[in-house]
């Protein structure tokens, strides 16, 4: 059966205007660029995360912030019963094509990580793997994973880490081009206290464990950097925000930032990403 895409409600929570204005350019920043073109490269490093999803024929599973499909699809070739949600338009689009593609029914909504349009207990698995972390209101993330998880099941969640190489990434980005205000760093979800402040409602056990992302491309960090400027939003919203003297400057700085973690021999690029995985039990 083909994929479903489905119109989800409004909001059901109201949003003050400088929060709808904040979501607004968030929005537009995961829309810039190709973020399922991006994402080609790092498909090994979801394979490798995929299994402590523990996924089983016939679960209720939701994949939060899904993008372009990369573990939605996973998850509904080994038979679990998949819903797939995500703030951009276009990447809800590709997941709906890729779907398709191979005749996987699974529903892909477009919404709001802090207001998702489910029932309570509506699922066995809830999870998110480098996504449901940039929202700009980590509590209502945690608060809308403990409640449409149902007790007994599990959320499950792979964030980046504040010292990690994307962490150090987003410290480059940010000394170019300050991030909205009013918003705690998307990488505190990669922190353990702040994990464990944010998870401890609702949730019957915790474990938490550093793992490392692969991130590899068959050409050199210089051109590394152009690729995330072309196809990953932040970036791409970061160089546009600045002139060519400063676009020159934050390249200079990128460059220099892989370059100094490149551990490929080859010509390429290879790096190791810290992340966080973060599982839970619903209490």
């Amino acid at each position: 059966m083909d994929a479903q895409i489905a119109s989800v409600r409004a909001e059901h929570h109201p949003v003050p205007p400088e929060m709808a204005a904040l979501k607004a350019r968030l929005k537009a920043m995961w829309m810039a660029g190709d973020y399922g073109h991006f994402a080609h490269y790092l498909e090994p490093g979801a394979m490798e995360f995929f299994p402590v999803l523990g996924i089983a024929p016939g679960q209720r599973v939701l994949d939060v912030a899904c993008g372009a499909g990369q573990l939605a699809l996973p998850a509904a070739r080994a038979g679990a019963d998949v819903t797939g949600i995500d703030i951009a338009s276009n990447l809800i689009a590709q997941a709906q094509a890729r779907a398709q593609a191979e005749g996987l029914s699974i529903r892909f909504d477009e919404g709001d990580a802090e207001d998702l349009p489910y029932d309570d207990a509506s699922f066995d698995l809830v999870f998110s793997l480098i996504g449901a972390m940039f929202a700009p209101q980590p509590a209502r993330v945690a608060a809308e994973f403990v409640r449409v998880c149902r007790p007994g099941g599990r959320i499950v969640m792979g964030n980046w880490t504040p010292d990690g190489f994307v962490g150090k990434m987003f410290r480059v980005h940010a000394t170019h081009v300050p991030p909205p205000p009013g918003m705690p760093p998307p990488v505190l979800w990669g922190d353990e206290e702040s994990v464990r402040e944010r998870l401890a409602d609702g949730v019957a056990e915790l474990r938490l464990a550093r793992r490392r992302y692969p991130l590899k491309f068959p050409f050199p960090p210089a051109d590394v950097v152009e690729f995330f400027r072309t196809w990953y939003g932040p970036s791409n919203r970061a160089f546009a925000a600045l002139g060519p003297a400063e676009q020159h400057a934050l390249r200079g700085d990128l460059e220099a930032l892989w370059s100094a973690h490149n551990q490929a021999r080859d010509g390429g690029t290879a790096v190791e990403a810290d992340y966080l995985e973060v599982a839970a039990v619903r209490a």
